[in-house]
Order: C-alpha cells, then structure tokens, then sequence
C-alpha cells in the first residue's frame, strides 16, 4: 500500500519570512503522482463508496486532486430520520455504512489509488453511539449504552461523574473536556491498552483496504498521548490530521497535537469568511502585509494546517461555526475558495456538500433512509440537491493553479486599491485577480509570468489541442504586464499551464547558391529564430540539394521579418548583395521560399 505521508514531502521552513521583499510561508505536504505535484483534497460529504470510485476515475483523478476524505465506514447507528450525525455515532467496527458494503469500500480504495488519489478515512475513535439506552445499527448489531458486544463493556468508557449527565459543560476544565462525555456520546477510555488495540486493529483493517490517511474526529476530547500511542500502531505511514477546534480562550490547544500529524485550522475559516462577507468593514487589502493571512494572523504554522473555507460542521453552525461561507452564499464562496486555492498558506480542503434547510438533515435519500446514487446511468447529478462545489469551475480550475504554482510557495508582485481589489502573483507560475468591490477594475498590473497568452481559468480552460481557450484570455506583455478588466465580485487567474501554445509557421528556405569546398551557406535576419542577425547564431542549410541550399525554420504568425543569405568559411563571411529580403509570415500555415543567391 502506498503510504501518503511518504509521498506529502514537508517544507524545511516553519515561520512566516520576509524575504526580497515577498511574503513567504511555509508549504503543507505535497502529494506527486504521475509526474504532476497534488496539493488539494476534497470532502465528498455522505457520498456512496461507488459514487466516489466512480468521481475518482472520471474527474478527481484527472483534475489533479490529491485525495478524498470519505464519511466514517464503520457500522453506524440508525436514528430516526436519518440523520447526518448518526454516521458519528459507532456501534461496531464492521466496514458496512450507509455508503456500501465492505467489498464496495475496497473496490472505491483500489479505484481512486490506481488514479492518483489517496483516501482519508473520517476515523470516529473518541466514543460510540449516544443516550439511548439500545438500538441495532445499519448492518443489523444489537447495542446498548456502554455495552457493545464483542467489542466494548462498561468498563471501556469514562465516566466522569460530572454534571448530572457526564456530559462536558465546562471546556475551560481540560480533565473534563477529555474525560466526560460530548454530547452524551459515550466516551471511550483511549488511555486503555485495550481500547487503543481495538482502535488499532480497526484503523489497520482500513489501511489493508488501502486508506491512506485518517481524520480523526474530536481528537480534542482525547489526550494527545492517547492518540499519539495509537498512530504510531498503525501500519505503513498513513497521513494524519486531526480535528482539534481552538479559537484561543481554552486550556487545550492545536499545537498540543502537532506530535500526531496536521490538525484543522478553525481559525482560518472564520477569519477568511469574516473578511470576505466584510460585515465589520473589513478589507481584502488586509490580507497582505507584515502580519500577511496565515500565520501573521494567528493561525498554526503553514506546514501543520489543514484549511478549509468551510466543513460539514461548521457549515450548519456546529463544531466551530459562526458566520461562515457555504455553498448557499453563492459566486461569494467561489471568490473565497480562489483566494484559498491561490494564497500559500496550509493544505487545503475543498467541501463537497449536498442542500439542506435542517441543520440536521441526513443525504438525499428515499424514506428508509438508502442514500440516492449521484451517479445515474455514468452521469453525476450534481448542482441540484447534491451541490458537488468541487466541480464549481473557478474551484476546479484553481486546484490546477495551486498545484501548478506549489513550487513558488510565496506571494509576489502584490497589488490593491485600498479597499476589495487585490491581486498577487505566485512567482514565475501564476497570477490571480479578485475584484470584490461595487465598481469594475481596470487597471495594468506587473504579473512576474512570461509573454503569452493564457487562459483566465475562472472562466475557461485549454482547450485539448492546447492553441484556444474555452473562456476568456488575457495577454502577458514582454515586459510582464497585463491589463485587467475584472467585474464587480470575479475574479480573473492566469498560470502556466493554461498558456496557449504559441503558434509558429513552418518555412522552408531554399536558395540557388554555388561554394567552394569547406563553404557553407546560412541564413540569418532580425528575429531570434534567425540569429537577431548575429552570424555566429545564423541557422544553416543543408546542401543535400546542391546547388539548392535548404532548411526549415518555425517562425512566428504574422510577422515582418528581414533577413539575407549568408556563406561562411571558418572565420570568412560574405554576405548576399543588395538590400535585406523581407518576408510577413501568414497567421497560419507554412511558407515555400525559393531563392538564388544575389
């Protein structure tokens, strides 16, 4: 099994540096597969493990992403209605879910791996089910309240004796936090040898499916010994990040677990959606400068986040929400995730959400509670009630721009207006533009790319043959300047992998011309193709034809060029007579020119 903490490579550096005058940060893990660098996963949120196999072969795998998070695997219970929780709430470690079978788990695994992309397990190890003092879970185990049978007795659980309930009121008490009870789900007692091993053999039942990773959920709640004693259990070297929510003011903290693997920056997402709705004035502007978005906000250290504009939690207001930006917000939440994909801060979460108005509403499913396909007859149904924002074309599109941007993990050529425009480059890769003021921009920037033409992928893409775009283009002067005409709330991006190839024109130079032995014959002219008219870098021909001397040259489309016929022996030149030939090459085509030395 491929291991993906072998394949994430971590960068050396882990503060923010200012340097030459760029912001630079630190760099989160990167994955390469097949010969390009993925830096992106996404959260395919309740999806069926055949509806993902299925996503990994068609789009993930060739969009570039890294992985997916898939929903907990274990058996779960059954609540009335259904709802999204129930898949929290354990009652055996049996691969059978709401998402498919055990063979239809291994089968997704094996699938999406063979396409580049790794699968991270959403790993429910702090507890079981909730109060109720029994139930039967989907695949039909028998469970009561502390007692699940073959699997954990009483004794397996805290019991804090806190409370009434043992439920955690007070989270400025970390014994409490981590001994009694969330939300009446039965806490496991991770610092037993018996539980870990439980915990263990399920976790490395999973990698033997092929799992590559794990998110483990509500790590805060478990000491980060305890977790730490069973990583380091597991088989192979699988990624690891961990759920632990600190918005400061609490005992427990972030870097607490920094010992286990990557864990959730809540603060991102609340800082990113803050200023992006801008409710308390706030500005893009802000987000460069001496203390620049990420670490110079407060935030962990780039290489230890995972971030995320939203998650399935705090999209509906629990596990740390407050006013974040979702799916429902519109082209706001494309514009955020841009700025997400295109700043060098953490390894970055995509959502892949399904609609809902009840915070607590399970997936679209029919009334026994059987998840709906996404998949029908090889098409996803997606943008409906499946809202697959992963497939959103400026979110798509920009987990290409990361990925082809990884390697200049800094800001460069940062401008803004003040206000909500602002724009920043990414070295010599790429360049983004977000306009989130009332007005039209327009103005002429310094991007740091090469002359060309290159796709605007918020809009559009490179069409196959790699010469058009599907959308709109923009034009990267010799000098590195472009001229950006950016509506009110979009966003413009360019990189170098959606530059279109520049077109040449074939030509064919063929000149009547008698030597002498040891004398061969060049041309030459005022282009580089030509040697910008230097003898020493003339293009030379073949006399394979003699006395027609011939070669061919790429040139570029529509373009006046002058240029002679030369003949050099060792140091002597001599040069063609009369005034210099000139040809305008078509915009398309190939060019058959028949010479005779004058």
């Amino acid at each position: 099994m491929k291991s993906s903490l072998i394949r994430r490579t971590f960068f050396l550096s882990m503060a923010l540096l200012i340097v030459f005058g760029f912001t630079m940060v630190t760099q989160p893990g990167e994955t390469a597969v097949a010969d390009q660098t993925r830096t992106v996963f996404v959260h395919l949120f309740e999806w069926k493990w055949s509806d993902i196999a299925q996503e990994c072969e068609n789009f993930l795998g060739p969009k570039g992403f890294s992985a997916v998070q898939v929903s907990p695997p274990n058996e779960h219970r059954l609540i009335a209605g259904y709802p999204w929780y129930q898949r929290y709430q354990p009652v055996s470690y049996q691969i059978e879910s709401r998402s498919g079978s055990r063979a239809e788990f291994a089968d997704m695994a094996s699938r999406c791996n063979a396409v580049g992309v790794d699968i991270y397990v959403d790993a429910v190890i702090n507890h079981m089910s909730g109060v109720d003092p029994s139930g039967v879970g989907i695949n039909g185990s028998t469970f009561s309240y502390y007692d699940y049978p073959g699997t954990y007795a009483h004794w397996d659980f805290h019991h804090c004796g806190l409370n009434g309930n043992d439920d955690i009121v007070n989270y400025q008490n970390r014994w409490e936090v981590q001994n009694c009870e969330l939300v009446n789900l039965s806490d496991l007692d991770t610092g037993s040898s018996y539980v870990r091993g439980k915990v263990v053999a399920y976790m490395n039942d999973l990698i033997s499916l092929g799992v590559d990773g794990f998110r483990i959920d509500a790590a805060k709640h478990m000491d980060t010994n305890d977790i730490n004693a069973i990583v380091s259990q597991l088989n192979g070297n699988p990624y690891i990040f961990q759920e632990v929510i600190d918005q400061g003011g609490e005992p427990i903290t972030t870097s607490e677990y920094f010992q286990n693997g990557d864990v959730t920056e809540f603060k991102y997402s609340l800082d990113l959606s803050r200023i992006f709705y801008a409710a308390s004035g706030e500005k893009l502007a802000w987000l460069n400068g001496t203390n620049a978005f990420g670490e110079g906000w407060g935030h962990m250290t780039s290489d230890k986040a995972v971030i995320f504009v939203d998650n399935h939690d705090n999209q509906r207001g629990h596990g740390g929400g407050g006013h974040i930006i979702t799916h429902k917000d519109g082209f706001l939440y494309d514009l955020t995730n841009v700025f997400m994909l295109a700043w060098p801060y953490g390894y970055p979460k995509v959502m892949s959400s399904y609609d809902f108005t009840d915070t607590n509403a399970g997936p679209p499913a029919d009334a026994n509670g059987h998840t709906d396909d996404i998949y029908v007859n090889g098409t996803p149904n997606c943008f409906n009630e499946w809202k697959c924002e992963h497939r959103w074309l400026p979110i798509t599109n920009m987990v290409e721009f990361r990925n082809v941007t990884s390697s200049d993990f800094y800001v460069s050529n940062w401008w803004d207006n003040g206000s909500n425009q602002i724009a920043f480059g990414r070295g010599d890769k790429g360049f983004v533009v977000i306009n989130k003021d009332g007005g039209a921009l327009n103005t002429t920037l310094q991007t740091g790319l090469a002359a060309g033409v290159y796709c605007n992928v918020i809009d559009g893409e490179l069409t196959a043959g790699g010469t058009s775009c599907t959308g709109s283009t923009i034009t990267v002067n010799s000098n590195g300047t472009a001229t950006f005409s950016v509506a009110s709330w979009n966003a413009v991006a360019i990189h170098i992998g959606d530059k279109i190839a520049a077109q040449t024109i074939t030509t064919n130079f063929n000149v009547n011309a008698t030597t002498y032995w040891g004398q061969n014959v060049y041309v030459v002219g005022n282009i580089a193709q030509l040697g910008n008219w230097s003898t020493s870098q003339a293009v030379p021909l073949s006399a394979a034809g003699y006395p027609i001397w011939s070669g061919t040259v790429q040139l570029p489309p529509s373009t006046a060029i002058e240029f002679k016929y030369i003949k050099i022996d060792g140091g002597n030149v001599v040069w063609e007579s009369g005034s210099n030939r000139v040809l305008t090459t078509p915009a398309s085509g190939s060019v058959n020119l028949n010479h005779t030395w004058q």
